[in-house]
């Protein structure tokens, strides 16, 4: 069990205290309460959108069993992997999150690679993020104008993108206001999202015709099979959809400079975030699995194009299922919003300490929202063009899914293993496992680089080039140009990157402007040019 003992710090004071003891001076506004803290995790899992995006990854590889039992297995691995960051992020809350961890528990030896690494796995996992759920978005807006339309209208990969690229362009406006906006809006995302869980708990059995109703044989034990894969390798790969929807966990650590109590609050949003889905997404697939009647292939190929949608037409009738999907879309809405503020705040802290090319450009904090305005519009052009697979194929586009899932998860492990790999002197915070810290990183470990290799498989063993699996493609070429960059001769980061540098100096010398790595590396020689705010 967790164990948590008293803070000796209290108030934004204690806060900014261990933020300095950790190197950086505090420069954002602490104006999100520990509710808020959890809001922003549990806003980026939205549970009921998060779990329509991925319907059809789910149902043709087991239908209702991998629905149902598929969710508990992997709810049990999640959990444990959320464990394991949540003693991390207590020990050490900074905005820089998985990055920093590699680099003070990595032996020096290889620190700064591993550093590096990890901090562009999850510079690319916030950016798949927000062109996943942006995405998923689209299709739901387009599966509303469907639902009004009595099924008759029909949409392009073109019209899709283009209300994609209006919805990404409108997150980047709102994530730029102030911080104090961001926050309260966190208690609205829990209010809505929960709600939601409840109407389809509680509403959609109620509303379902009869012909829909399944028995209880059929929604807990039916295995479904329409990809070619042998049953038990498909019920593995279905697990893509609670994967996909209860991740984005660590988001609440690269909040941990705008939160109250870190030390605490950070830790427990991800282990309740995590908890509490697990608990009301199983509710929910259990309600989809008794009401979605026994036509899958029906519900995959239904013009309306979105699996969920359909469900909800065949039993609320056309106004019932518009209404609610109205509210789906909201809350898709808002998981976007909560992944470019998360991500933002992570490019930020790597730009921070020079980690990525112009970093001096996008270390900046806006004087008049206090936000980190240039790294909130660089994520979002980065979407804007992860978005463009879509001309490619459908499994392109599909693959930013897998891509979101895959990325994290190399972002995850080697922090999690540098802990017990390398010889260090980690201090464990008020949130601690005990002796459970071991197996539990153990078990989260070789999970995560189990399903990593499976992600990288295809939906189907029949591919050509329209049906093979582009999550390879994109985050091997992603990371390829990452390790170029670091050995890049005169100008990669192994001549001037150093992991995490302290800031705190620079404070004092008016030097704001200027990312610590650069600092560092200007001294060793690398000609870098400084640019005056």
């Amino acid at each position: 069990m967790a164990s948590t003992s008293s803070d000796p710090h209290s108030g934004h004071t204690g806060d900014e205290a261990i933020l300095a003891g950790l190197g950086y001076k505090q420069e954002f506004q602490r104006q999100f309460t520990p509710l808020e803290v959890f809001g922003v995790a549990f806003s980026i899992v939205g549970l009921l959108p998060s779990i329509s995006s991925v319907l059809f990854n789910v149902m043709p590889n087991g239908g209702p069993l991998a629905m149902v039992w598929g969710w508990v297995f992997a709810s049990a691995f999640i959990m444990c992997i959320g464990l394991a960051m949540a003693e991390l992020a207590s020990a050490a809350p900074t905005s820089g999150g998985l990055y920093y961890w590699t680099h003070s528990l990595a032996s020096p030896r290889c620190r700064n690679f591993l550093s590096w690494i990890v901090g562009y796995a999850n510079t690319i996992t916030s950016i798949a993020g927000l062109a996943s759920v942006d995405w998923a978005c689209a299709i739901q807006i387009t599966a509303a104008v469907s639902i009004a339309s009595n099924q008759v209208y029909m949409t392009t990969n073109a019209q899709i993108y283009g209300i994609f690229a209006a919805l990404v362009l409108s997150h980047a406006v709102l994530v730029s206001l102030g911080t104090q906006i961001l926050a309260r809006l966190q208690r609205l995302y829990i209010l809505l999202n929960v709600c939601l869980c409840f109407v389809v708990i509680i509403a959609l059995p109620i509303a379902t015709p009869s012909e829909f109703r399944n028995s209880a044989s059929y929604a807990l034990g039916d295995f479904t099979n329409f990809n070619g894969w042998p049953s038990g390798f498909a019920f593995i790969l279905s697990l893509l959809a609670p994967l996909w929807t209860i991740g984005g966990y660590d988001s609440s650590v690269h909040m941990s400079e705008e939160a109250s109590n870190a030390t605490t609050a950070i830790p427990w949003a991800i282990v309740g975030s995590i908890a509490i889905s697990a608990a009301l997404g199983w509710g929910i697939n259990v309600s989809l699995a008794f009401c979605m009647g026994s036509d899958i292939e029906g519900i995959l190929e239904s013009p309306i194009g979105q699996p969920m949608a359909q469900i909800f037409y065949n039993s609320f009738g056309q106004k019932g299922a518009l209404a609610l999907w109205s509210l789906v879309i909201v809350a898709q809405y808002m998981m976007g919003s909560s992944c470019l503020l998360v991500g933002s705040r992570q490019t930020f802290a790597f730009a921070r300490d020079g980690g990525l090319p112009f970093s001096r450009y996008f270390y900046r904090i806006n004087s008049y929202t206090t936000t980190p305005v240039n790294t909130v519009w660089l994520d979002a052009f980065l979407a804007l063009a992860m978005g463009l697979l879509a001309f490619a194929s459908t499994q392109a586009i599909n693959a930013i899914f897998t891509l979101g899932v895959t990325s994290s998860y190399v972002s995850y492990i080697i922090p999690i293993m540098t802990r017990f790999a390398f010889k260090n002197d980690f201090k464990p915070g008020p949130f601690n496992l005990g002796n459970f810290s071991f197996p539990v990183a153990v078990i989260a470990v070789l999970w995560m680089v189990f399903m990593n290799i499976v992600f990288f498989f295809p939906t189907t063993p029949q591919i050509n080039v329209q049906e093979m699996n582009y999550t390879v493609v994109v985050l091997g070429g992603f990371m390829s140009l990452a390790i170029f960059w670091y050995y890049c001769p005169v100008y990669g980061g192994v001549h001037w990157f150093n992991g995490p540098v302290s800031n705190i100096a620079s404070a004092d010398k008016g030097q704001d402007d200027e990312s610590a790595s650069e600092k560092t590396g200007k001294e060793q020689g690398v000609d870098v040019l400084i640019v005056d705010a």
